[in-house]
């Protein structure tokens, strides 16, 4: 493991195209800095860091990546997978709030959750789209392979499945799957239109796992019309709704469990299940007749939450039909481990510092960016060569256990004895600056907001608002 990560580090210095140098040791400084990152410029007095205070966002704000490249090489490495071998992939939005920053171009209005129930704030920020493999069993690692960020007029769904698209493509490149091997699992959230994902990448070897609302309604399939029957067929069979009880009939499979966090679970699958689509939205422009994707129904219900809240059923729709019960085991585990990617994200915003920087240009933020997810992949191989620098009131734990935020404290002295090709600093003296006493002539220009990015989201009629008390099935999707 040493080998391979000493590897990616000289992969990740070649990926440097401009302020490598710079680049490089601010990506250290990160990485064995004392507590959470505050600002970019005190990641100067770590002792990693050999360069004046002001180089860091010098090479942020001037610097180059090949980003290609650079996915390419944290694709290469090795990767976590479920129980059975496969790949199990899950996206996510995240973004970086910047409300106040007026002179940043490309900002959207971001949907952020407030303080009070079912209450949400749209804040101008840049959203990005993550793409991480989860692993197997508790933990809070997973291993981020790409991020893009949603620029103004983007189609979420359109971006989506580019880049799991382009994730795939890397991942059978780079050998982690091959002819035979079982399907990668794809986890999303309700957000995202799972029957559009699996019907745009049914040429690639992906299974798509989504969790749906529980105001929606699925159709069966047609039975068999009788001899003699006149009109037009039908396409549709009987609804299968959410909400309504009375339209579910006998489940196909119900597994009976206990977990550990849940309690007791009883999980029930309803076999050949479909959307009723039209042509709007993410189908407005499909030509021709819309098809027919059946999919496996999941519900999983438990007994209690961790936070201590009433726990609500959990609808999956699965991509594939025909499921036995260890594939189900599969997927309803499967979505429970996609809440590890939380975690990655609190640990990129709190303790890496992702969103500290005040920077201005878009393109700095999609270099620190990469910068941050490199030092994450970084911690993630070291996670058997640190030794745990363990507080007084923490639990000793083996190496597999350790949080990423613990392995960090150890990797001061594990750099050492990695590669390290970034250069001495050349001696140089700082430039005049600015004349004291005399203002700035050229101001910075001022930059609106742009509205939220597309997506699959009807706009609910002024006449038909859903409450709580009286939701409105969906029954086109």
């Amino acid at each position: 493991m040493s080998g391979e990560l000493s590897g990616l580090r000289q992969e990740f210095y070649r990926c440097l195209l401009t302020r490598a140098d710079a680049l490089f040791e601010l990506t250290d400084a990160v990485l064995c800095a004392d507590g959470p990152v505050r600002s970019v410029a005190e990641l100067s007095l770590a002792g990693e860091h050999r360069r004046g205070h002001g180089s860091g966002y010098a090479a942020l704000a001037q610097g180059r990546i090949d980003v290609d490249r650079l996915r390419t090489a944290l694709t290469a490495v090795s990767l976590p997978r479920a129980a059975d071998g496969r790949l199990v992939l899950a996206v996510d939005v995240t973004c970086w709030l910047r409300p106040e920053a007026h002179t940043c171009p490309q900002r959207i209005l971001c949907h952020t959750y407030g303080r009070g129930k079912d209450q949400h704030m749209m804040v101008p920020g840049w959203p990005y789209s993550v793409v991480v493999a989860l692993e197997t069993g508790r933990g809070s690692w997973t291993a981020p392979l790409d991020a893009v960020r949603l620029a103004p007029g983007d189609n979420t769904a359109s971006v989506t499945a580019r880049q799991i698209r382009d994730v795939v493509v890397r991942l059978m490149t780079a050998g982690h799957w091959r002819p035979g091997d079982p399907d990668i699992l794809l986890v999303a959230d309700a957000g995202y239109d799972g029957p559009r994902l699996a019907h745009v990448l049914a040429d690639l070897p992906i299974t798509v796992l989504v969790r749906m609302r529980s105001d929606r309604v699925l159709h069966r399939p047609v039975p068999l019309q009788p001899p003699g029957t006149m009109g037009r067929p039908r396409r549709h069979g009987g609804e299968f709704a959410f909400g309504d009880q009375a339209t579910w009939g006998t489940p196909d499979i119900t597994i009976e469990t206990t977990t550990r966090l849940y309690g007791p679970a009883l999980i029930r699958v309803w076999d050949r299940l479909h959307p009723r689509l039209t042509h709007r939205i993410a189908w407005a422009d499909h030509d021709g007749t819309l098809p027919i994707l059946e999919g496996t129904v999941i519900r999983l219900d438990v007994e209690r939450l961790p936070s201590g809240a009433i726990p609500k059923p959990v609808w999956l729709w699965h991509c594939r039909t025909g499921l036995d019960q260890a594939e189900v085991d599969l997927a309803w585990q499967a979505f429970l481990r996609r809440f590890d990617i939380e975690h990655t994200f609190r640990m990129l915003k709190q303790t890496l510092g992702w969103t500290t920087p005040k920077l201005r240009s878009p393109e700095a933020a999609d270099r620190w960016t990469w910068l941050l997810i490199t030092a994450y992949t970084q911690l993630r191989l070291a996670r058997d060569l640190t030794e745990d620098l363990r507080r007084p009131w923490e639990k000793p734990r083996s190496a597999q256990r350790l949080s990423p935020a613990r392995v960090r404290r150890g990797f001061r002295n594990l750099r050492s004895r990695l590669t390290c090709p970034a250069a001495v600093p050349k001696p140089s003296r700082p430039g005049p600056g600015r004349p004291a006493g005399t203002p700035n002539h050229r101001p910075a220009t001022r930059h609106d907001v742009h509205p939220v990015t597309s997506t699959n989201k009807q706009k609910t009629k002024r006449g038909n608002k859903k409450t709580s008390n009286n939701p409105q099935p969906r029954r086109t999707g």
